[in-house]
Order: structure tokens, then C-alpha cells, then sequence
């Protein structure tokens, strides 16, 4: 009896130990912005979702807010600081961490990428181009790697924007330099384990989606007028595809399913399906979907469909993951972020409306509404799911909306 104690215990330390350290990752589980929720509530309230609670005070910024430890880690601009916030799950203010000068040379200031955290690491990448790897119980800096003076990198209009990608031992990022232009880190030390030069393109404001093959893994990404695929073991550059915009602004993470690849941007290009090859080493291009040409806000796919919003026409969309037809577009809410949970859509529209709707590729059918009422500037930051609870960013306040039973 006492070895059967024994066992379990150790067992379920295990488990809590391997959740610990498996990575954040940027809009959830393969970056795919599907969520699972228990119990989602069918609709909400006339006046929205019951709001849990908020907490002001983050300062300027777009990034999403990710979960980990027991914990809620978000980033803010303060006075030009780059700032890691640490709260419990009730909102309440545990810590706080400067990590440099955030980036103040554009319009739009704040910061972009959002945190990646393992076990008690915590990856922060500005919008100047400096990672820096946190210890988040000594509050320090454990490395830090600057990709415009180490790295041959350059910044872009914007500034830096990719929210990095941890797998294993290596941490995947885009310094857009002539030779490190795609690289892998050892995420313990910020050692180069290896780099790749691409085509020598600068970055394109992208995160990066890796996709397991049986025969390789496969880093999948934007720069600024391709997307490049390259073995994530080696760093080989295995295949590109042209890809431009009027801007070279490339912010939605690519989609993968079936094999196929669904890339899709704004200003003036829209959406491509790749079809790739069984090893992962080339594709060739089915289609193109003009009309789909989300700026920043994402898209979902589900059951064979893709939701989202276009730019230039304003409209939401459903596009047929096999044929590329258009299914809908609609009106009805201004263009904005889509993520999705249990076969429902929840839109954060640019006019900071929210909404819920069915999955449905005979139209747009809009179940609920709610306004974003607090925080400021920009509606941009992508809301986030964690146990039923929908998290929004707006920015210097982040709000917790109940939307399960």
C-alpha cells in the first residue's frame, strides 16, 4: 500500500513538474486561437458578460496576456520602461519587472510581443529588438540577446512585434539580418544552436507556428515579402513563397491543417493555401483568397472552415478550408480579433464591441454583444481563454469576463 502512495505521489508530481514547464504560447494551444471551455455559457447577459474583475494600471501596450505557475503574466509600457506584470488569478498585483527601454519611435507606442513564460523563465522580447530570458524569482535577467547589435538584425517601421516560440531546448525568432535572418537559441543560455540566412529579408512583425511532421519539425514563418519554411532541427531553408504587401507587414501566425498552409495579410494582398509536400521540404500554391485579407486580427479554423475578418472591405468572413469559396461576408461588426471555443466565435471588434456567434458557414449569426468600456487607445490586443474565463486586453487594463456556467 505504502509503494502505491509512493508511486502516485511521485506520478503526480511529475505531472505538475512537465505543466510547469511546458512553454506559453501565443493565441493558445499551436497558436490556432481555439480554446477550450467548459460549460460555455449559450449566451450572454443583455449587458455583456459578468465582469470578475479588472486591473489598471499596465501602461501602453498590444500584447495578450498568458498563464502559467498559478499565475496571469501581461506586459506594459510605463514611462518608456518595458514592464512584466505578475497577478494571481483574481487580478490582484503580485510583482513587477522591468525589463529595458520599450520601443517609442513610431505611432502606436507600447509593447507588441507577448510573454513567453516556462516553468520560471520568462522570455520578453521588446519592441527595439532585445530578448530578454527573466528569472521570475530573482526578478533578473538570467541572458539577453540584442538582435540589432548581435545579430545583424534591423528593425522595421513598427518595431519588433513577434511573440516568440520555445520547443524544448530552442527558442525560434526573426532578427530579419542578411545572415541571421531566422535563428534557434538555446532558450537556458541564448547560445545560437543554429541560424539561418533566408533570403535575407527583414522580419515582417510575424510569430512563428511550428508544425510535426513524421519526417521533421517545421518552423513556418513571415518575413518581408515570403513565407519561408525551414527544418526547425537544422535550420536548412527548405522552400519559399511570395508573399508581399504593400507594407511588408505580415502579423497573423500562419494556419496549418491537413497539409496545407493558410497565409494571409493585409494592405492589398489577402490569403494563399499551400499545399505541402509529405516531408515538409517544398509546397506549391492551390489558390488564392483575395477577399481575405486580415490586417492583425487572426483567424480561426473550425470543422472545416475559416472565420475572420478582412480589411479592406470591413467584413467577417467564412472561407471553405477545401475549395477556397467564400461562404459569407458580412457587415455586421466592424473588422476586428477573432479567436474561437466549444464551436462559437467571440470577435473584439476595432470599436471595442464584443461579440459571440455561432460557427456557422451559412452566415454570420451574432448571438450576444458587449462593449469594451474600460482601459484605452487601441482595441487591438487578441483576448485570450483560461478556465472559463475570457481575458481582454485593452491597453493599460486587463479585464476578466465570465463565459462559462
Amino acid at each position: 500500500m505504502k509503494t502505491i502512495f509512493v508511486f502516485v505521489f511521485l506520478f503526480v508530481a511529475f505531472l505538475q513538474l512537465s505543466n510547469a514547464q511546458e512553454p506559453t504560447k501565443w493565441r493558445g494551444v499551436n497558436s490556432s486561437g481555439v480554446y477550450p471551455v467548459d460549460k460555455l455559457l449559450a449566451a450572454w447577459p443583455s449587458d455583456g458578460p459578468k465582469i470578475l474583475w479588472s486591473h489598471d494600471g499596465l501602461g501602453q501596450g498590444f500584447s495578450s496576456p498568458v498563464f502559467a505557475n498559478n499565475k496571469i503574466y501581461v506586459n506594459g509600457m510605463v514611462d518608456g520602461e518595458a514592464v512584466l506584470f505578475e497577478l494571481d488569478l483574481n487580478g490582484k498585483e503580485l510583482q513587477q519587472s522591468k525589463y529595458g527601454k520599450e520601443f517609442v519611435d513610431a505611432s502606436y507606442r507600447g509593447v507588441r510581443s507577448t510573454p513567453t513564460i516556462v516553468g520560471e523563465l520568462a522570455y520578453l522580447f521588446n519592441g527595439n529588438g532585445k530578448i530578454t530570458c527573466l528569472n521570475l524569482k530573482t526578478g533578473k535577467p538570467a541572458w539577453e540577446k540584442d538582435f540589432i547589435t548581435q545579430m545583424d538584425g534591423s528593425n522595421i517601421q513598427w518595431g519588433y512585434t513577434e511573440s516568440l516560440l520555445v520547443d524544448g531546448d530552442k527558442l525560434y525568432c526573426t532578427p530579419g539580418g542578411k545572415i541571421n535572418n531566422v535563428v534557434a537559441l538555446n532558450r537556458m543560455t541564448g547560445a545560437t544552436i543554429w541560424s539561418c540566412p533566408g533570403l535575407g529579408e527583414l522580419s515582417a512583425y510575424c510569430s512563428p507556428l511550428l508544425i510535426k511532421l513524421p519526417a521533421r519539425q517545421l518552423l513556418v514563418t513571415h518575413t518581408a515579402s515570403h513565407v519561408v519554411g525551414i527544418d526547425a532541427t537544422t535550420g536548412k531553408l527548405l522552400w519559399n513563397s511570395e508573399h508581399p504587401n504593400d507594407w511588408a507587414v505580415h502579423p497573423n501566425t500562419p494556419i496549418y491543417s491537413e497539409g496545407k498552409i493558410f497565409v494571409f495579410s493585409g494592405y492589398g494582398q489577402g490569403a494563399e493555401m499551400l499545399i505541402l509536400s509529405p516531408d515538409g521540404s517544398s509546397v506549391t500554391k492551390e489558390r488564392d483568397v483575395k477577399s481575405f485579407d486580415s490586417r492583425i486580427g487572426g483567424a480561426v479554423l473550425i470543422n472545416g472552415f475559416i472565420y475572420g475578418s478582412g480589411d479592406k472591405d470591413r467584413s467577417w468572413q467564412c472561407i471553405d478550408w477545401k475549395s477556397g469559396e467564400v461562404k459569407y461576408s458580412s457587415t455586421e461588426m466592424a473588422k476586428g480579433v477573432t479567436i474561437a471555443a466549444n464551436n462559437k466565435l467571440i470577435g473584439y471588434s476595432e470599436k471595442g464591441d464584443l461579440f459571440l456567434a455561432d460557427a456557422n458557414p451559412s452566415g454570420l449569426k451574432v448571438i450576444s454583444k458587449a462593449k469594451v468600456a474600460l482601459g484605452t487607445e487601441q482595441h487591438w490586443a487578441h483576448p485570450v481563454i483560461d478556465k472559463g474565463i475570457l481575458y481582454v486586453r485593452h491597453g493599460n487594463t486587463l479585464i476578466a469576463y465570465q463565459i462559462s456556467e
